[in-house]
């Protein structure tokens, strides 16, 4: 029988290559893999020899030492792909996972802003800073462009089309996707490049939009420090991150009356189902506006 430590270097080699992951998308379903492979050197089990009853006592684990259901659901999947691997490479004739469940997850609903309150983030940048202009610019083209972070903080001067109106991302699986950008976020981009040119910039880092005071492009860590702090400096109450202007862009587009396979497209996701999620945004808000407008639920005045 073949090392398991070979099985899963081949795994690694085969999400790299073919699959086309990320390196933070490949560390996430390595490090899950991982809980699986503690689990069976526990239990004297070999990767092949695995069963159904094997998984689902792992499964139960998971929850007994307080893992949410909703990382059980990526730790499980992550699983489901090994042993998908493990059948195409010729290493099993079955798969254990085909009936393994996960735990049922409640509809979640991300957190969104509506356009009043980005307005409100913005407006509370202090502009006599050095990176003020560069902060409005960073919430602009996330909330404009419904960028990811890791999006973002890739970017670069290259990739920006101002005559035609489009940034080329880099995105997930290094798919890339041209999104249009608009006069706002560029005019907010031309404020920060002002500021920009006359920064010294670190040999190697000249092609990159957005840039920390040591000539360096940002981390996800900085832009997710600096909404908070804004968020907290505008008085918004909501529990926000780089990602809530992602949302918050879709549902814009979507009460405006967008197709949600444009929306898809954008976003640059890969399945329908993945920005289905907006439509239930998009539905609440419609049953709170019926509930506090129609003749039929408003209260009747006092005579």
């Amino acid at each position: 029988m073949e090392q398991q430590e070979t099985i899963v270097k081949r795994y690694v080699r085969y999400l790299k290559l073919e699959r086309g992951l990320s390196a933070n998308t490949l560390e996430a379903y390595q490090r899950d893999l991982e809980k699986l492979l503690t689990y069976l050197k526990r239990t004297e089990k070999h990767v092949v020899d695995v069963q159904l009853e094997d998984l689902q006592a792992f499964a139960a684990g998971l929850h007994d030492i307080g893992i949410g259901p909703r990382s059980q659901c990526r730790i499980l999947s992550g699983v489901r792909s090994f042993y998908h691997f493990m059948m195409v490479d010729g290493y099993r004739d079955d798969d254990p996972t085909e009936l393994l469940e996960s735990p049922t997850l409640g509809e979640h609903l991300p957190e969104v802003l509506s356009t009043a309150e980005v307005d409100m983030l913005e407006a509370s940048i202090d502009l006599s800073k050095w990176e003020g202009h560069r902060n409005r610019a960073i919430i602009e083209v996330l909330f404009s462009c419904g960028l990811r972070v890791s999006e973002l903080v890739t970017l670069r001067l290259s990739n920006l089309y101002r005559d035609e109106g489009f940034v080329r991302i880099n995105g997930k699986g290094s798919k890339e996707r041209l999104v249009p950008i608009s006069g706002r976020a560029l005019k907010e981009l031309d404020y920060w490049f002002d500021d920009r040119q006359r920064m010294t910039i670190k040999a190697g880092e000249e092609d990159y939009v957005f840039l920390n005071r040591r000539g360096a492009h940002l981390t996800r860590t900085m832009i997710l420090i600096m909404i908070k702090q804004q968020a907290e400096a505008a008085g918004i109450q909501k529990t926000i991150s780089p990602h809530t202007l992602r949302h918050s862009f879709a549902t814009a587009l979507l009460e405006g009356g967008a197709d949600l396979r444009a929306i898809q497209a954008m976003l640059g996701h890969e399945s329908i189902g993945t920005t289905e999620i907006y439509t239930h945004i998009d539905m609440t808000t419609l049953r709170k506006e019926i509930l506090e407008h129609h003749p039929r639920n408003m209260k009747k005045a006092a005579p």
